[in-house]
């Protein structure tokens, strides 16, 4: 009897490890979410073991995620600062950073507004405050600037890229997504805001800088001035059901799925 009850119970354990879940966070940049929310969908469909949770809320929160080890994934539009590494090798914690495609950062404009070209000393006017009215760039009205929060990466990018170091000023509209940026700039003629390649669509008008559009090509040759890599951190070499999901990203069909969702696959 006591045999039986011991093949029962082992045939249990085997009958429940084939049916176990293994379950993935995901935390971190807007930028990088519709990146993440495809891969993820296309590979829940082949790996139904696999759930994955997939939240935005920016770069920030992402990488304080995993400095506390609240999410297995951060996505961050910026790389780690070395104060946040060393924040998060304190608490045990290794961030390895894997660059998972690459992005352009690009300022948008009402559809009604006549301007179709910038540089970057503008933007750094208009972003400063220096610039107020439309009419020092041609155009006219008061110019409503619209950035993103400081949680952000894109955030951080802007600024090291465009701002140098100086602040966003203090009347700045602050955005807590890319999406909230398109559809304020959308509503607005006065607006303009700036939003990763993938966010680009017919409610809001690209401007060049530089004289460089954005392109897939320009991005990824750097030619176009606010270009940048998107980022996920583990803690540690992705290893298990996270090494599933980052080598299907890294693979032809998770870049095949960056282009689709309008971002600038590796290779």
């Amino acid at each position: 009897m006591k045999k039986l009850i011991g093949i029962v119970a082992a045939l249990l354990l085997v009958a429940s490890t084939a049916f176990a879940e293994t379950t993935i966070k995901v935390n971190g940049s807007t930028t990088v979410l519709p990146i993440m929310q495809k891969v993820v969908e296309a590979y829940m469909k082949a790996h139904p073991d696999v759930k994955i949770s997939v939240s935005g809320g920016g770069s920030g929160n992402g990488i304080k995620s995993l400095i506390d080890g609240s999410t297995d994934i951060a996505m961050a539009s910026r790389a780690m600062e070395q104060k946040e590494i060393e924040l998060a090798k304190s608490k045990g914690e290794n961030p390895v950073q894997t660059v998972v495609a690459i992005d352009a950062i690009v300022p948008i404009v009402n559809p009604a507004n006549k301007l179709e070209a910038i540089n970057l000393a503008q933007l750094k006017d208009l972003y400063t405050g220096k610039i107020t009215a439309w009419k020092d760039l041609g155009g006219t009205g008061p110019v409503v600037v619209i950035s993103r929060d400081t949680s952000s990466g894109t955030y951080e990018t802007w600024e090291h890229l465009v701002m140098k170091k100086e602040r966003v000023f203090p009347g700045a509209l602050m955005q807590a997504s890319n999406g909230a940026v398109v559809q304020a700039v959308s509503k607005n003629k006065n607006a303009i805001g700036y939003v990763g390649l993938g966010y680009l669509d017919a409610s809001t008008k690209p401007l060049t800088v530089d004289g460089v559009k954005a392109t897939a090509e320009t991005a990824k040759s750097k030619k176009y001035p606010i270009s940048r890599d998107l980022y996920i951190y583990t803690n540690g070499a992705p290893s298990g059901a996270v090494k599933g999901l980052v080598d299907f990203l890294l693979g032809a069909d998770g870049q095949k799925l960056v282009k689709e969702v309008g971002f600038v696959p590796l290779s």
